[in-house]
C-alpha cells in the first residue's frame, strides 16, 4: 500500500468551524471527504479533543458535547494519545512560544507527523515558521 502523500492535524478551531458550519468549515469538510477516500490522513491530539468537548459543554451543555464527541469519533480522523514524549514535546514548544498548552500539543503532533496544521486561530500564527499551516478562510 502506498503511503499517504499528505497529513493534516486538526485543532479545536478547525473542528469547531466544521461542526458550527462557520467560515472555514467548508475547507474542513473537504479534508474530511478526502480522508474518507484515503487520499490524506487527518490527525488530532486527544488533548484537543478534550478541548472541543469542554468548549461545546460550556456553550451548549454536556449532552450536546457527548453527541458531538460521538459524531467526532465517526469521522475519518486518527486520534493520538498524550504520551510522555508528546507531553514533553508540547512542553518544549510552550516554553519557546507564547501559545496555549493545548495549542502546543497540536503543534507538537504536527511536527512529529511532518504534517500541516489546520487552523484559523490567530495565536497559532506565532508558529508559522516552525510548522506548515493551512489557514482556514475568514
Amino acid at each position: 500500500m502506498a503511503e499517504l502523500a499528505t497529513t493534516f492535524v486538526l485543532n479545536n478551531f478547525a473542528v469547531m468551524a466544521h461542526f458550527r458550519a462557520e467560515s472555514g468549515g467548508e475547507q474542513v469538510l473537504s479534508l474530511l471527504e478526502r480522508a474518507g477516500k484515503g487520499e490524506i490522513l487527518l490527525a488530532m491530539s486527544l488533548i484537543n479533543v478534550g478541548e472541543v468537548v469542554y468548549l461545546v459543554s460550556r456553550e451548549w451543555g454536556r449532552e450536546q458535547a457527548r453527541t458531538l464527541l460521538d459524531d467526532l469519533r465517526t469521522l475519518p480522523i486518527s486520534f493520538y494519545d498524550a504520551t510522555e514524549e508528546r507531553i514533553l514535546a508540547a512542553a518544549w514548544l510552550k516554553a519557546e512560544f507564547p501559545v496555549s498548552y493545548a495549542d502546543a500539543f497540536v503543534a507538537a503532533l504536527a511536527k512529529e507527523l511532518g504534517a500541516t496544521l489546520v487552523t484559523g486561530d490567530p495565536e497559532i500564527r506565532r508558529l508559522e515558521d516552525t510548522i506548515p499551516l493551512l489557514w482556514l478562510a475568514d
